[in-house]
């Protein structure tokens, strides 16, 4: 005797054969069949994928990450150094005042 599902198998190939005709089965097979071969290949790729270590891995377009940026008294401290101007013992004021009359001195040349 036949169970609930060959039944329902049954019923899938009659509906099949009466909407689309006997010609449009072996079409219907190859499509199904494809579908099948490019499940089972993505199943792979994600397998090996997932399989693989982090160290196995290869980095593409991989860049190096942007220098930490300065704080404002490195950057005013490089700049000063530089002009040839001294920072030791100065303020952030003093170096800015420096560094404005060098540059309107280079300037004027």
């Amino acid at each position: 005797m036949l169970d609930g599902l060959e039944w329902l198998i049954i019923g899938a190939i009659a509906i099949v054969v009466i909407l689309w005709g006997p010609a449009k089965i072996p079409e219907f097979a190859r499509a199904l069949g494809r579908a099948k071969g490019e499940f089972s290949k993505a199943q792979d790729e994600f397998s090996k994928a997932a399989s693989e270590t982090p160290q196995s891995r290869t980095v593409t377009n991989f860049t190096a990450p942007p220098p930490p940026l300065k704080s404002r008294d490195e950057v005013l401290i490089d700049a000063a150094r530089s002009l040839g101007i001294s920072t030791e013992g100065k303020t952030r004021e003093q170096i800015s005042e420096e560094i404005s009359l060098k540059a309107k001195l280079l300037n004027a040349d």
